[in-house]
């Protein structure tokens, strides 16, 4: 199949657009492949039938057998991008599988996809490297490990059909898969004594004795109330706690992740960040720097190149840290602090004139404008933790040099418009205030002016380009009460809820769809989707200011998912990952770990912090 474009849709957008054709099969020797296709309407069934050829017994595994699936997604410019791409949300969750593809600017029909017979054990991508963070590749579903005797067949059959969006997707898939299990968790991150609490629902009828739950291979006990089942447990170990369910023989399962208090874990992170992530040598440039670590080989690490270097995101460690410290006497965390900022200070910052350097050594060889904010962001932290207006004026300083250099054209992620407004009224420094809420409402007013059809920046069109225009926008509507800018947040709020899929998996749910970090930021260096990434919580963000500005219990909750679906690339000893590439396989590469970095991922737990205290 070369097209898929549904008989109503106004841009006529081809769904299934890929570099290798849709329905392409690789299967190791000994399996053929037979292919049948049928169409009734929008709704397409399409059947895979193996069988193996030989004499012999055939033990598959995810690398057998390659299904290509090659759904619309990638990034040529927003305008393209919202009428005719698509974000592709996958969940391959053995019997219960599926795909909710979501057109990038809201608009339906959208494409689902549901597994109807047979089991989906994972997936893999591949990708046009050329077009480096542009292009998330092409999709190939892999059939769960089989055995298949001499002769014998087994089948994967799905249906592809239109739908309106998230729930109408789940509601027609209920409908047309007639073995589909519904499965929530009431959060799939969990914090110290919280419960772990799972319903599951599915759509067939069965009985008590139809029921088998495992968590991490031990019988789990549950609950049922009318045909539906519920899991309510302590966790009994830190990390991930995978639930494999088992009704009628139909089987899937859900992942929850597992820490300590929200509280410890930010203690060890920041003890591990003073004692192994900042450099101390004295005769060095970098001495009081905090840089990447590579916990493969237990050191730390520095490279002047971009996203290893001593300047950029690797605030967030320093973010972190400080936000820690406003709650917490810690005399060797606030000695660390102190060192960072001599660093910074010395390296990085031009207090007088607001200038942000890219590198240690004042480096400024690539100009970056998403530094401005991030620092300034961090001198706001100074000010609240310490009090002393100059941390506020430094702040100021960078915000406006910031502005100086064309930031109003810039979607910058992170820009604290709200904190420093708050903070200059406090002092009263009103000329202050004045003169920065000018380059606010003039940098508001050219997101409004351009709506979705954002400019490209180091992505042509990403999670990270509209979060930030939504955020600026509910922090103007804050700032000045004026509901244009709620509105003008509300039509970005809507394209990038798309980003983030709903599948029961602590690293999916509420999760925003990035795929180029792991190779920026990681040690491997490898392209492919990072579920999660810590910018994911920028959605968060969003949800969280439209919570608030709208009194929404909905948002909030939201909210708190989306946070909390970071937590993943923290683990409860303090150690930590850039990123975790989520695929079988990237280009034939084998993936699915978690990158040996820790980089830049502490901006998440920040958030999470800071969320958690209010």
């Amino acid at each position: 199949m070369k097209e898929l474009i549904f008989k109503d849709d106004i841009y006529k957008m081809n769904w299934i657009e890929g570099e290798t054709e849709w329905g392409t099969v690789k299967c190791s020797d000994g399996i053929s492949v037979k292919t049948e296709s049928e169409r009734s309407g929008d709704i397409i069934t399409e059947r895979y039938i193996f069988t193996n050829t030989t004499d012999k017994y055939i033990f598959t595994d995810l690398d057998s057998i390659s299904i290509y699936t090659p759904f619309n997604d990638d990034y040529t410019d927003s305008k393209t991008c919202i009428t005719n791409r698509c974000h592709t949300h996958l969940f391959c969750g053995n019997d219960i599988s599926y795909v909710m593809a979501l057109r990038m600017g809201g608009e339906a029909p959208h494409l689902g996809l549901v597994l109807t017979r047979g089991s989906i054990g994972g997936y893999s991508v591949e990708r046009d490297t050329r077009r480096m963070s542009n292009d998330r590749g092409d999709f190939i579903l892999h059939p769960s490990p089989q055995v298949m005797a001499p002769g014998c067949s087994f089948e994967i059959e799905w249906k592809l059909f239109s739908h309106c969006g998230k729930i109408d997707f789940y509601d027609r898939a209920k409908k047309l898969c007639d073995r589909f299990i519904d499965v929530k968790a009431h959060r799939y991150t969990v914090f110290g004594d919280e419960k772990i609490k799972i319903s599951i629902e599915p759509v067939f009828d069965f009985e008590t004795g139809d029921v088998n739950i495992t968590c991490n291979g031990k019988t789990v006990a549950h609950k049922m109330t009318d045909k539906k089942i519920f899991i309510e447990e302590n966790a009994e170990r830190y990390g991930i706690a995978r639930y494999d369910i088992d009704i009628c023989g139909v089987k899937t399962f859900c992942n929850i992740y597992c820490l300590p208090s929200a509280e410890e874990l930010a203690e060890k992170r920041c003890m591990f960040i003073a004692e192994k992530q900042q450099f101390n040598d004295p005769g060095s440039m970098l001495c009081g720097a905090y840089l990447a670590y590579d916990n493969e080989e237990g050191h730390i690490h520095y490279s002047s190149q971009y996203d290893r270097n001593g300047g950029r995101e690797r605030v967030g460690m320093a973010q972190l840290v400080a936000e820690y410290l406003k709650d917490h006497r810690n005399d060797k965390l606030e000695e660390s602090l102190k060192k960072y900022v001599e660093y910074i200070e010395r390296e990085l910052v031009d207090v007088n004139t607001g200038e942000v350097f890219n590198d240690c050594g004042r480096d400024d060889s690539y100009e970056r404008l998403y530094n401005y904010p991030w620092y300034s962001l961090f001198y706001l932290n100074l000010y609240d933790l310490h009090g002393d207006i100059y941390f506020l004026n430094v702040a100021l300083n960078i915000l406006k040099e910031f502005y100086n250099r064309g930031g109003a054209r810039f979607y910058a992620i992170k820009i604290p418009a709200r904190l420093i407004c708050e903070a200059l009224e406090k002092e009263n420094m009103i000329d202050e205030l004045d003169e920065i809420k000018k380059h606010f409402i003039e940098h508001c007013a050219y997101i409004m002016e351009n709506g979705l059809c954002s400019p490209a920046h180091e992505v042509n069109y990403e999670q990270s380009i509209t979060a930030p225009a939504a955020e600026l926008l509910l922090q103007m509507y804050f700032i000045t009460g004026e509901k244009v800018y709620l509105k003008g947040a509300e039509k970005q709020l809507a394209a990038l809820e798309l980003f983030n899929g709903l599948q029961p998996d602590c690293r999916l749910y509420e999760t925003a769809i990035r795929h180029w970090d792991g190779y920026w930021f990681g040690k491997r260096r490898m392209y492919g989707d990072t579920f999660p990434h810590y910018w994911s919580a920028l959605t968060a963000e969003v949800y969280a200011l439209y919570g608030e500005a709208v009194n929404s219990d909905e948002y909030r909750e939201k909210a708190e998912h989306a946070y909390r679906g970071v937590m993943p690339l923290f683990m409860a000893d303090g150690t930590a990952s850039c990123a975790y590439v989520f695929p079988h396989r990237v280009n034939g590469v084998r993936a699915g770990f978690y990158d040996e970095y820790a980089n830049d991922q502490d901006w998440g737990l920040y958030f999470m912090l800071k969320h958690i205290k209010g």
